[in-house]
């Protein structure tokens, strides 16, 4: 390969003309050319950082190579998580910091969403965990963003009754769930470093987050490898720091991606008197449903302010309610004025507020204040 000629990426497709190329000897070293076995670099007018894909192949347009080096894989996001900007006014410069954090890193996806609870935002596409508290953190340092970021999950893909895929990362973007065949979750191999003393307690962890054990291994003296096979959606909020905690950090975590497997899950909406609030609607497995559906249920009726009405708080799975409570209405006390006087007009009074009351909560709306709402999105803080 030469200066001056026009090279493609073979993946991508792309076509650039290579304005200089060198090799790297502690610093970048230009060269007339590069042959077989030179780690050097080439400079090109690439503007966006997207259109190079960690891995591709580049062939010379003059000599092209027939095919590209095996290896090759798209980078995926595997967590999605909604970040939104504090002040409204700041939604176009967490815009402008988003494509910028983009530009060296490729494997950063973010698209525009809103919440009814926080407002105009971006849903982000993150390689993990990891990955996701590196953004975070560059938002904060290097561009001076005070973010809210929502709880993380996965994408879903969803098999319909005629056969078609479609892929979810956002539970109201569910389709109705009688036009449901089945749901498929994605799994990956977890594997776990620790001594003999944390065995119990690490496995009754990985099995109630629905894990399967593959096989365990003493490596050196008291160290032990086990591995499992388990959903991502059930270590993506609260399992590392579990592990740390119940090993007393003795306890190192690493995993891969496993594919798709088929899985029970179910789409629990929380309803405000009868409303839906899309923000709050998750997908859980089905065994976790009705204890998930209650907890959120007493969190958001300590959280709620009171109105002049009842506010019914229910979680509902399709058209069945499986959790209830009742933020009680403020009343003013209309019987403080009688003093004794005849019944009736007690009562007369009281089927007058009764009235106003009935009328105010045909009327009224509830509102989700933004701290209970993220209050909700910590229930494992508990």
């Amino acid at each position: 390969m030469r200066p001056g000629e026009k090279v493609r990426f073979i993946n991508t497709k792309k076509e650039y003309l290579a304005e200089e190329i060198g090799v790297l000897k502690m610093d970048m070293v230009p060269k007339k050319e590069l042959r077989t076995g030179d780690v050097g670099y080439i400079v090109t007018g690439i503007k966006n950082a997207t259109e190079v894909k960690v891995g591709d192949t580049i062939t010379a347009l003059t000599c092209p190579s027939d095919k590209a080096i095996e290896g090759f894989q798209e980078v995926k996001p595997m967590v999605f998580a909604g970040i939104y900007p504090i002040e409204t006014e700041d939604y176009e410069n967490l815009r402008t910091s988003l494509e910028k954090l983009q530009l060296n890193d490729a494997s950063l996806t973010f698209m525009h969403e809103s919440s009814a609870a926080l407002g105009f935002g971006f849903r982000c596409g993150f390689l993990g965990l990891l990955h996701m508290e590196i953004v975070q953190e560059r938002l904060d340092r290097e561009f001076n963003m005070d973010v809210i970021t929502t709880v993380p999950n996965v994408s879903y893909l969803i098999y319909d009754k005629q056969g078609e895929c479609q892929e979810v990362h956002n539970p109201s973007g569910m389709p109705d769930p009688t036009l449901i065949e089945h749901v498929e979750e994605p799994y990956i191999r977890a594997t776990v470093i620790t001594t003999a003393t944390y065995i119990g307690p690490i496995m009754t962890l990985c099995l109630g987050k629905r894990g399967e054990l593959i096989k365990q291994d003493f490596i050196a003296g008291n160290r032990v490898e086990i591995e499992f096979l388990m959903p991502l959606g059930e270590i993506v909020i609260d399992f590392y720091d579990k592990l740390k905690s119940i090993s007393r950090g003795y306890a190192s975590f690493d995993y891969q991606s496993a594919g798709f497997r088929p899985s029970k899950l179910i789409k629990l909406d929380i309803l405000l008197n009868g409303e839906p609030v899309d923000a709050l609607s998750t997908l859980t497995h089905v065994d976790n449903a009705v204890t998930l559906g209650r907890r959120m249920c007493e969190r958001l009726k300590d959280l709620l302010p009171r109105q002049q009405f009842d506010i019914a708080i229910q979680a509902a799975i399709g058209g069945k309610i499986v959790a209830r409570e009742t933020v009680k209405q403020v009343r003013k006390d209309v019987l403080a004025k009688c003093y004794g006087g005849d019944v009736s007009r007690k009562r007369k009074l009281l089927e007058k507020q009764k009235r106003g009351k009935k009328r105010m909560k045909q009327i009224g709306n509830v509102q989700v204040p933004q701290k209970a709402f993220l209050a909700v999105l910590k229930l494992d803080d508990d």
